[in-house]
């Protein structure tokens, strides 16, 4: 008999506690606490299996929890968590106001850092989380800190924050344990150091095993490797349990590395199917997928524009920059795009993809010689920059 994962244990460790609790939590009248947990484990269910229509119908039975109960604050962060993850940045501004105690509480906080770093306010975000962490040092907002500090450049503190984050970890939180790991791997991968990257990958699955996440930036990883075969199979595994559109978009990419494109285009169709059915159900959180579809797989300027402008309507950050920086560029306005790259640049961001977009940006619109420098740049931070990479 094939011994379980650790994610099928604890898949089912979930649906157990909520068969347990569905029939309490909806007799009459409505018991708040039990109804609050049952709303969180769905959460945690659809969350662990990366589904985004289970996670559909958590929000419509998180909308009638808080009808029955009433602005709580633990409802309203994991609205807020939940919107979060959809991008809808506006409604977690909301969710925050409006959440009974929850603006001021240590969550309610942390969600403003991220929004703050969301908005490009690296110095806000920063100091939200470092008061926090001064407070109490907790795993996830040493995490953040971390991701802030690997954006700016600063890989050396981005990894002592991982590992502090690490050391707060209890053993029974081997999942986020496994996550962190990742991160650490994410930092290697992006300076073109492979077999660290490979390393921390393999921790990350032996703490947590059977986990879609560690085998799906395995296979980010094994593409950037060149072994476009055995990235394929993994992507292939995963999409059968979690077909969402970026990796079959990434599976596309694999095949077009191999040089099969019927093969590419079979998957690049799905990918853009599922994009854009998303987004005319009014949904926005492909807006950045779609922007990065027509840019680098159509290379079709106009559209990744609007997709990319639909986008930064959400969030002007960097990265929202720097897709419309590249649109712009596809479509010849090499003008708006040299001003639009060097708003993403004035953010401090240090990331060698951003250089390579600055460097060929600033090429075309004959930007002074400062192109082969960003180049340069790129390339110190991460001499394999063009290797293969997944959209996220």
């Amino acid at each position: 008999m094939t011994k379980r994962t650790d994610y099928e244990i604890e898949l089912d460790r979930i649906d157990r506690a909520i068969s347990e609790l569905e029939q309490d939590a909806s007799t009459l009248p409505i018991d708040a606490e039990k109804a609050t947990k049952l709303v969180y484990l769905h959460y945690q269910h659809a969350s662990l299996r990366g589904d985004l229509a289970e996670l559909a119908r958590v929000e419509t039975a998180l909308n009638a929890a808080i009808r029955e109960i009433g602005p709580a604050g633990d409802l309203y962060f994991l609205k807020a968590n939940l919107d979060f993850k959809l991008h809808r940045l506006t409604a977690v501004r909301q969710d925050l106001e409006t959440g009974r105690d929850l603006k001021n509480s240590a969550q309610g906080r942390s969600l403003q850092a991220d929004l703050d770093f969301q908005d490009g306010k690296f110095q806000e975000a920063r100091s939200g989380y470092e008061t926090l962490i001064a407070e109490e040092p907790t795993w996830d907002n040493l995490a953040r800190l971390a991701y802030l500090k690997f954006k700016l450049g600063d890989f050396a503190g981005a990894e002592r924050c991982y590992i502090e984050a690490e050391n707060e970890l209890t053993a029974k939180q081997m999942r986020h344990y496994a996550w962190v790991e990742l991160q650490r791997g994410v930092l290697h991968l992006r300076s073109g150091a492979y077999e660290k990257a490979w390393n921390r990958y393999r921790i990350a699955d032996l703490a947590y095993s059977g986990y879609w996440v560690v085998s799906e930036y395995t296979a980010e990883l094994l593409g950037a490797m060149g072994k476009f075969d055995q990235a394929i199979e993994l992507y292939r595994k995963i999409i059968v349990h979690v077909g969402r559109p970026e990796f079959q978009q990434a599976l596309g990419e694999l095949y077009h590395c191999l040089g099969q494109p019927e093969q590419a285009e079979a998957w690049y169709e799905k990918a853009l199917s599922a994009y854009l059915e998303s987004a005319q159900r009014g949904e926005v959180h492909y807006y950045h997928h779609l922007a990065d579809f027509y840019s680098d797989v159509r290379q079709d300027g106009v559209q990744a524009v609007k997709w990319a402008r639909s986008d930064i309507a959400l969030r002007r950050n960097f990265s929202t920059l720097a897709a419309l920086a590249w649109a712009l560029y596809l479509a010849g306005e090499f003008s708006e795009a040299l001003n639009t790259i060097d708003e993403a640049l004035s953010s401090g961001v240090a990331d060698a993809q951003l250089f390579f977009q600055a460097g060929t940006i600033y090429q075309a619109a004959n930007g002074n010689g400062k192109g082969s420098e960003y180049l340069r740049m790129a390339a110190e931070i991460n001499p394999h920059y063009h290797d293969f990479h997944t959209h996220r």
